[in-house]
């Protein structure tokens, strides 16, 4: 019964997180690292190719987000 209500509220958090964008840098270093490997690229990374740090990922995320015209007519 216990181990129910423990998945479930971690189900519901996990869900949350997801909704609210708060594990998007998570996110995007899992797809960065993706998409290394898929590309041939072993362990570490080049100087030209390194993940975003999580200031500058928030920062362009938003900028994305906010910038330019959001409608449809």
């Amino acid at each position: 019964m216990l181990k129910n209500i423990r998945n479930c509220w971690h189900t519901i958090c996990h869900n949350l997180r997801q909704l609210s964008g708060e594990d998007a840098y998570e996110r995007y270093l899992i797809s960065f690292a993706e998409h290394q490997k898929l590309h041939g690229v072993e362990s570490g990374y080049s100087e030209h190719h390194k993940p975003l740090n999580r200031q500058a990922f928030f920062k362009q995320w938003q900028d994305e987000k906010w910038t330019g015209i959001k409608r449809c007519c």
